[in-house]
């Protein structure tokens, strides 16, 4: 792992650049596009926050060109990123299997784990939320979608994290037995 050498600070300033700038051109040209659409039916979006696609809904017009726009924004910022992240733990694992020590083995992989079940967590269901048919899911299923990308992923990301610490996983299975294996009535 050639971290340090790779990541000097010219190459920390590209990176945040890079995202900032993208990140920022593809929100403004969206929201511009959408909020030029015509609006017809209800002005109650069924959702829990507005969002391209909970708002397209309420288009009447051809939306056809900016879901190609959105489809293919989602796949830069999403999907790619995304598989970026897989293929660096791809090497981060066969790294770790070459190990000679089975309890640095052990720590490696517990660091790991962590990170990549916050990951998956986050662009799994931004995915699922992004890149469905305009017709896919119900509208709750919609909105748990989103909740579950904008709140659950932040909210469990310290427990995810904890569960390392010894201390942590002691509480947890007092907790566990307590409430589960022993419960009082």
């Amino acid at each position: 792992l050639n971290y340090p050498m790779t990541m000097n600070k010219r190459v920390f300033m590209k990176l945040v650049m890079f995202s900032w700038v993208s990140g920022i051109m593809v929100a403004t040209v969206s929201t511009s596009w959408v909020s030029s659409f015509p609006f017809c039916g209800p002005n109650e979006i069924n959702h829990i926050s507005c969002e391209a696609p909970a708002v397209l809904e309420l288009v009447c017009a051809d939306t056809f060109l900016f879901e190609i726009y959105a489809f293919t924004g989602t796949i830069l910022i999403i999907l790619v990123p995304f598989l970026l992240i897989l293929l660096s733990y791809l090497r981060i694992l066969f790294t770790i299997l070459k190990m000679p020590s089975t309890t640095g083995r052990q720590k490696a992989f517990s660091t790991c784990v962590s990170h990549l079940t916050s990951v998956t967590l986050f662009y799994g269901t931004a995915s699922l939320t992004y890149l469905q048919p305009k017709s896919g899911y119900s509208p709750e299923t919609k909105k748990l979608m989103s909740l579950s990308y904008s709140l659950l992923t932040p909210l469990l990301n310290p427990l995810i994290y904890s569960v390392r610490n010894s201390e942590m996983k002691r509480a947890l299975m007092k907790l566990w037995q307590r409430k589960v294996v022993f419960p009082t009535v």
